[in-house]
């Protein structure tokens, strides 16, 4: 039997365990027995992933669930919207079902962030479990709580915390991943390591290859590492009061890039982050918060990983600073109409910052365009 770690996200009366190995999703009986047994359970998943790992779920559930159910949702980021949130409930609801069943989320983020603001909607607030399917979703989505959908203004800008239940990350499923996906994913690998420890980011770029090239222990390694790092985050600040935002070291230009592009695949969430995250360096330096040596470093480690560094090299490096910034000033972050951006001191010691001024951001982002 393959081996596997636990950690827990220790909120109280809502905390709940990460469990990472490999052959989760053919135990999950055993290992969600205290949360689905006698329980009516709803496997959610996309038309992709559904027919990878969904049977070895629903067998699964089989076991010891009173009756269990599948629905699919399309693949793909525009299936965060909602208009597919409210088919879903819908579909949901005509199953008959009570405040005693148990939703569990199988695939990437997209179906997990879809699934928690249905289980946090659905009669009020229903259980739900985390089997994130991609590496994205298996070092940050999946846990922490946040959950939601896409708006026409930007993402994530309507959803609720809701905590799961539990977070089944089997990383046999990145076996069947593309690479594109895996390196997406990776780009939030590599943010722990930025934004609060540069011993792992030290190690990230010993060990990154390795990490893309699926070697499991490595691999393992790199998930449980982040994993942590966001539970501690997560726990000190459960609502991203304060210290939860330097989780979105990067972001607030990712999620501009992304709304730009529609949503429509040209460009994953964590190929606009690689990008964001070089952006946010770039950021640092010209207010002369960072040294170039430290920007460097992390934007080689980004390239090296095969992501994107410049907005010239993304599908939206046509938009206009107007147009960007306009969508920053709307990311769910801001204050007052300030913009706030966490910006990086130096690898591994980031900040959250308000005083970027519009002139700065217009020099950072022609810059990234030449």
């Amino acid at each position: 039997m393959h081996k596997s770690s636990k950690l827990t996200v220790g909120l109280g009366d809502r905390a709940y365990d990460i469990v990472v190995g490999r052959g989760l999703i053919t135990r999950a009986d055993e290992l969600a027995g205290d949360i689905l047994t006698g329980r009516h359970a709803i496997i959610i998943s996309d038309d992709n992933v559904a027919s990878l790992h969904a049977p070895a779920l629903a067998a699964a559930c089989d076991r010891i669930c009173r009756r269990y159910d599948q629905l699919t949702v399309p693949a793909g980021e525009s299936s965060k919207s909602m208009s597919v949130l409210s088919t879903l409930l819908e579909s949901i609801l005509d199953l008959g079902v009570d405040r005693d069943v148990v939703l569990i989320a199988l695939g990437g983020g997209v179906v997990g962030d879809l699934v928690g603001f249905a289980a946090a909607s659905l009669l009020r607030g229903v259980d739900f479990i985390q089997v994130p399917t991609s590496l994205l979703a298996q070092v940050d989505s999946s846990v922490g709580g946040k959950t939601g959908v896409n708006a026409a203004a930007g993402k994530n800008l309507i959803g609720a915390f809701h905590q799961p239940k539990l977070v089944l990350a089997d990383t046999e499923t990145l076996d069947t991943l593309p690479l594109r996906e895996l390196r997406a994913g990776y780009a939030e690998v590599i943010k722990y390591g930025l934004l609060g420890d540069a011993s792992f980011f030290e190690w990230l770029e010993a060990n990154g290859a390795a990490v893309l090239a699926r070697d499991p222990d490595t691999l393992a390694r790199a998930i449980l590492t982040s994993c942590e790092a966001k539970a501690r985050i997560v726990e000190a600040d459960e609502r991203e009061a304060g210290q939860r935002a330097l989780l979105n070291l990067g972001h607030t230009f990712a999620h501009a890039f992304e709304a730009m592009a529609g949503y429509d695949g040209r460009l994953l969430h964590g190929e606009a982050v690689g990008t964001g995250m070089v952006l946010a360096y770039d950021l640092a330096v010209e207010m002369g918060l960072c040294h170039g040596q430290e920007a460097g470093r992390a934007s080689a480690h980004i390239a090296a990983s095969g992501l994107s560094t410049r907005l010239a090299d993304l599908p939206v490096c046509d938009a206009t600073n107007d147009e960007l910034i306009a969508i920053m000033q709307r990311d769910k972050k801001a204050r007052q109409g300030n913009m706030r951006f966490i910006v990086p001191r130096a690898i591994g010691d980031s900040f959250v910052c308000d005083d970027v001024t519009m002139e700065t951001l217009a020099r950072v982002l022609d810059a990234s365009r030449g």
